[in-house]
């Protein structure tokens, strides 16, 4: 359960609306270097491609990363006969300094990009943008990695693309499983904040973007795909490996420090499920499994070694008496702070009083376990002591690690007690509450389907919230969408054109959509979005 109150600056994810005022809605780019042989050839079946299959208005921009060949020549000859196409110049070399050229200079709502080879099978191109237009992801890439990917490939490609991607793995924890197949898809709202965060500008300015993408929480679909191995590619394989590896140790170190400011990408509250505080829903158990097996695992070798200490001068029961005294608490302080997340002095002392009991009952068993082998034999060596206490330590622990969750550490959602609430604290704007016309006399509702939307973001949103706002709320710009909100605006303003509802409609632009001050959340606060 994350506790940031920052609400971030992206605005929740949406879907796209059907229409546009001219702008087209996807922009993919093609950087390109000395490509005169490749490059007439690549546009003309992508603009046929998208022509045939993409429901939306599109854009090809060709992104020429100071070639020089005949390469601008033959960009600007596309630009001229075909409309869909754009050529841009840049007088440096690097792809990524390309894509992030090109990228925060377009107006499209979703921007992808492409390898001028096209090894990548260009069906699985709707399929990698069709999650940033329906606002169910924030970045979307092509995998050569996944299981139902085919490839064709050399030996030697194949070991250096999963040997990288085990090294991200390994040291960056990346969860992604393709970080440099040329084809990517990123929505343009989160593009704003995120590519000013990144430093690369050649090739490892893919796996900056994922990294932080994936660190700051961000959502990344990947696509399995069909791909061919270009043999004529001039990408040098030792000198973009030794660059990256470079990258790698950068940007780990950098997040190591902290000196990376994720929450810029964060969603408001709400638009993560994470956020959102329920009752009777238990959270962070795999977490706490890990934290609380780590403790344990410390716990049970601190407590062997106190045993052993102890069992120089005294008997065996005394011994496994003061070192399960003493580790127990041990135990329950660090699972106070690490496990179960609670800091402070606060119910400090009830803890240990509680997890006395806890160590009573392993005391119960440990002890019992060995009355039960002296009873079996006389004088048992002490290697099979020590294995009959470990197996009865584990036996407890699971019982132990039921009660610190369930009675000692038990996950509150009222916010008061120990300190071990998880409430969440957020600026956000209410959910709107049920329409019905008490409601609407004591607060000046407005019926359903005449609720404000958000202010417009950019020149395209203005476009279509315009559209929006002349078919009052009728999310469907479209012939029959307009003629289908003309008509229930009719019948609704023929039904409703009455005093009372005139009154109510004042009332509403009287409040305004102001913002509610922050307040904590309760677990029946809900996203307004879920009612979708």
């Amino acid at each position: 359960m994350r506790t940031d109150s920052s609400p971030g600056n992206l605005p929740a994810r949406e879907h796209l609306p059907a229409g546009s005022a001219g702008t087209p809605v996807l922009d993919v780019v093609i950087p390109v270097y000395n490509e005169e042989k490749d490059l007439q050839r690549c546009v003309v079946r992508l603009h046929e491609h998208l022509k045939r299959t993409f429901p939306y208005a599109f854009r090809i921009t060709v992104a020429d990363n100071a070639s020089t060949d005949t390469t601008p020549r033959v960009a600007a000859l596309l630009e001229s006969r075909i409309p869909e196409v754009h050529a841009r110049r840049l007088e440096q070399k690097g792809r990524g300094r390309a894509l992030r050229t090109v990228w925060s200079a377009s107006d499209a709502p979703v921007l992808a990009y492409m390898d001028v080879d096209l090894s990548t099978d260009l069906n699985a191109l709707l399929p990698l943008v069709a999650p940033l237009i329906s606002g169910h992801s924030d970045l979307a890439i092509g995998s050569r990695l996944a299981r139902s990917s085919r490839v064709v490939r050399g030996a030697k490609r194949e070991f250096i693309s999963r040997g990288y991607n085990l090294i991200l793995r390994g040291s960056l924890q990346a969860r992604f499983s393709d970080a440099q197949c040329g084809f990517k898809a990123i929505r343009r709202d989160v593009a704003q904040v995120l590519l000013p965060l990144i430093e690369d500008t050649g090739w490892f300015f893919d796996t900056e973007m994922l990294v932080l993408a994936e660190r700051a929480g961000l959502r990344i679909h990947e696509v399995p795909v069909d791909w061919v191995d270009d043999p004529d590619s001039t990408v040098h394989i030792v000198r973009t490996a030794t660059d990256d590896l470079k990258g790698v140790w950068r940007v780990g170190r950098a997040l190591g420090s902290g000196s990376l400011p994720l929450d810029r990408l964060a969603r408001p509250f709400g638009d993560d499920p994470r956020d959102r505080d329920l009752a009777d829903v238990p959270k962070g158990l795999a977490r706490q499994l890990v934290g609380f097996c780590v403790v344990g695992a410390l716990s049970t070798l601190f407590y062997l070694l106190l045993y052993s200490g102890f069992r120089s001068f005294c008997g065996s029961q005394v011994a496994n008496a003061l070192a399960l005294l003493v580790s127990a608490v041990a135990n329950t302080a660090a699972n106070r702070r690490l496990t179960f997340g609670v800091r402070g002095r606060g119910g400090a002392v009830r803890h240990q009083a509680q997890g006395l009991v806890v160590f009573g009952i392993g005391l119960a068993l440990t002890s019992g376990s060995l009355a039960a082998l002296n009873a079996a034999t006389s004088s048992p060596a002490h290697s099979t002591e020590l294995a009959v206490l470990v197996a009865a330590n584990l036996a407890a622990t699971v019982l132990r690690f039921l009660l610190f969750r369930a009675w000692v550490f038990p996950d509150r959602h009222d916010g008061t007690g120990d300190g071990t609430s998880s409430t969440v604290v957020a600026s956000h704007t209410p959910a709107p509450l049920p329409y019905t016309e008490a409601a609407a006399r004591q607060g000046g509702l407005r019926p359903p389907g005449l609720h404000r939307r958000p202010a417009p973001r950019s020149p395209y949103d203005n476009a279509v919230d315009s559209a929006y706002d002349s078919s009052v709320g009728t999310p469907y710009i479209s012939a029959y969408g307009s003629a289908h909100a003309g008509a229930h605006d009719s019948t609704y303003d023929n039904a409703h054109d009455t005093d009372e509802f005139r009154a109510l409609d004042a009332a509403d632009r009287t409040r305004g959509d102001a913002t509610a001050q922050p307040r904590p959340v309760r677990p029946h606060d809900h996203d307004p979005r879920d009612a979708r």
